[in-house]
């Protein structure tokens, strides 16, 4: 994915955070959904599938972030708002069921494999990135994005100009443990240098304080960090990987990550995959991704 108006942001981010601050709930300017997507009536799946269970169930549980604006941003309602929750919307709608019947379970990176394995929830969309080390224990579908890591520092900050900068610089930097960001950063920088939080809102903090001079994640998840900053932050804009995400469910259920994978080729067909992007990200990058093709279920 390629997000072409990232250099803009900056500029963006001050009239929106005004935006949000005025009506008394950021949360919602940047990362409010659209209309639900159409419940589809009447279905039927094979006796004993995941789909089955949960048509039958009407009730879909969730993990997710709750720190992501863009993302996964929780509101005033209770529930996050962004595009994986527009994208968990999509699958529950083809499942037959409705919106306000997802249950919603904060997933932060370090514990996404727990909350399947220990089956406190149905699926995980949440910025998760798909790699062969969590293939060991889950299934992924699709992947329905393709984001890049990079950095982001004060807005005045002109020392850090890339990944290759941070040794250099001693820099400071900041992520979450057990998200790949995490990892990658490690060949740029000494070791004593990273410190690492649970969500990225406290990363954001450091920086904000001067504890830590760099963020690092993926891209659209430091675009909605600066939008919240107003105007503090700055995205250094040197994506440095490619990070395929996907949605990560029980493992070998084959059928229940084949379901999804053509729900998400669907949901790029009939407008519901654009919707999903315009009503989040698209407020901040209007170009829509393509959906990236889909992996191997396994």
């Amino acid at each position: 994915m390629r997000l072409a108006h990232l250099t803009r942001i900056a500029a963006v981010a001050a009239a929106v955070v005004l935006a949000a601050t005025a009506c008394g709930d950021q949360s919602s300017s940047l990362g409010s959904s659209g209309a639900a997507p159409s419940v589809a009536e009447g279905v039927s799946f094979p006796a004993g599938s995941t789909m089955d269970t949960l048509n039958k169930a009407q009730t879909l549980r969730l993990g997710t972030k709750f720190d992501q604006p863009l993302f996964g941003l929780k509101g005033l309602d209770g529930n996050p708002a962004g595009f994986d929750v527009e994208i968990a919307k999509i699958i529950a709608a083809k499942l037959g069921i409705p919106a306000d019947k997802i249950v919603y379970t904060e997933a932060p990176s370090a514990v996404r494999e727990e909350v399947i394995e220990q089956n406190r929830v149905d699926m995980v969309v949440a910025t998760y990135t798909i790699n062969d080390k969590r293939k060991e224990r889950i299934t992924f579908a699709g992947p329905y994005y393709v984001a890049g890591q990079d950095l982001m520092v004060k807005s005045d900050n002109t020392t850090i100009t890339g990944p290759d900068s941070l040794r250099g610089a001693n820099a400071k930097v900041c992520s979450v443990a057990g998200s790949t960001p995490s990892e990658n950063i490690k060949k740029y920088i000494d070791p004593a240098n990273l410190t690492l939080f649970d969500v990225y809102s406290k990363c954001a903090d450091a920086l904000r304080t001067g504890q830590v001079d760099v963020v690092t994640t993926d891209n659209v998840i430091l675009t909605g960090l600066i939008e919240n900053s107003g105007g503090a932050f700055k995205l250094v804009n040197k994506k440095f990987t490619e990070e395929p995400y996907g949605i990560g469910i029980k493992k070998g259920d084959v059928a229940f990550c084949e379901f999804i994978d053509q729900t998400l080729k669907e949901a790029e067909t009939d407008g519901s995959y654009k919707a999903a992007w315009d009503s989040t990200v698209g407020k901040v990058s209007p170009e829509v991704p393509p959906l990236p093709a889909a992996g191997t279920c396994s």
